[in-house]
């Protein structure tokens, strides 16, 4: 699938981040890039359909489980038009972005890692999903405290500096009640991405952090 050829074609975009290059190079963004990504989403169809069967794992070219290579600089200061790191996401079948809870994979040459989680839910989602641990922490911190899950991923993302409005400061689980994002990630060398067993490795981890993502689908009233 990956090889360092991927990481210095990652790191030579960083460099060369425009139009020309990337069009001259196009080939090489094909082969080094978007055909192992390809080939890893496919590879990992069959592990989501056994511990995640309501996520999907499209390899297609374009709107599937590979994210799109181009940058939205609409509002954006850097105007630089593509993303020097390759994405992954494997959403849930009624996700339509890279807010609803799912399972990831980033790639690049300043740091590669697995995630698990929503990644900045919307107001409704966040509202629900604090509600659900605020009514039930027990259940949440059997979830986040579990050996297994921590021993392989660690809780990250941006939170408030207050707690918000509406819940109790000395709630049990205000610290994360606080939480702006509910993700998880779980780091990876380049070897090991570039090794033959990235996909068993991703598979393992990925079941690890399964009940946070459930938890999560609960909160939001879809299935896992």
């Amino acid at each position: 699938m990956f090889s360092g050829n991927t990481f210095t074609f990652l790191d030579e975009l960083a460099a060369n981040n425009n139009r020309e290059w990337f069009e001259a190079n196009k080939a090489r963004y094909e082969s080094l890039v978007r055909e192992p990504s390809l080939a890893f989403i496919a590879a990992m169809a069959p592990a989501l359909a056994d511990f995640a069967p309501h996520f999907r794992a499209d390899p297609r070219k374009m709107g599937g489980s590979l994210m799109r290579v181009f940058r939205d600089t609409r509002f954006s200061r850097d105007k630089t038009p593509y993303k020097n790191n390759i994405g992954i996401q494997f959403r849930h079948a009624l996700g339509k972005d890279v807010h609803a809870p799912g399972f990831y994979l980033h790639i690049a040459g300043d740091g590669c890692f697995l995630g698990v989680g929503s990644w900045h839910p919307e107001a409704d989602a966040l509202g629900k999903i604090r509600d659900r641990i605020a009514e039930d922490p027990e259940r949440w911190f059997a979830v986040r405290d579990n050996k297994k899950f921590s021993s392989l991923w660690a809780l990250t993302g941006d939170s408030l500096t207050r707690p918000p409005r509406g819940y109790a400061a000395d709630h049990p689980a205000i610290e994360d009640l606080k939480r702006k994002d509910f993700i998880a990630l779980a780091s990876l060398s380049p070897a090991e991405i570039i090794g033959p067993e990235l996909t068993k490795l991703a598979t393992t981890r990925f079941s690890a952090g399964a009940p946070l993502v459930a938890f999560l689908c609960a909160a939001v009233g879809v299935a896992y």
